[in-house]
């Protein structure tokens, strides 16, 4: 074939066949290329129904995509969880930053912090 095609080989054996090669010669190559012509899609069907079966089946074929599928759509739903997270924490820091009240609810509930002229009871 000297690097070329399969096609360009099977071309040539079509040339040659049709050509004015002896008889013998010629009805030997137009019968390779006859075979030749049906017998490599054939074989490449073959090689398809096994490959592709074995390929899929391999540890690193479905099994690793449904573990990789399922690793992603927790992935997918611990990134929603932050993102609500996030979302709260960015409205309590605004609140923060901007409303008297929250920093004065923040005071007194999270660290226990009363004004001057209050009394605190404990029960």
């Amino acid at each position: 074939m000297n690097g070329g095609s399969f096609f360009d080989w099977v071309c040539t054996l079509r040339f040659l066949a049709e050509s004015g090669a002896r008889r013998d010669n010629a009805r030997t190559v137009r019968s390779w290329a006859h075979t030749a012509a049906w017998l490599v899609p054939f074989a490449l069907l073959v090689v398809a129904i096994v490959a592709v079966p074995l390929r899929i089946l391999d540890e690193q074929g479905l099994p690793r995509y449904r573990l990789l599928d399922a690793e992603l759509r927790e992935l997918q739903a611990e990134n929603e969880r932050l993102e609500r997270e996030v979302r709260g924490l960015q409205r309590e820091v605004d609140e923060l930053a901007n409303d008297p009240q929250a920093i004065e609810r923040v005071a007194r509930d999270e660290l226990g912090m009363v004004r001057d002229d209050e009394l605190v009871f404990q029960f």
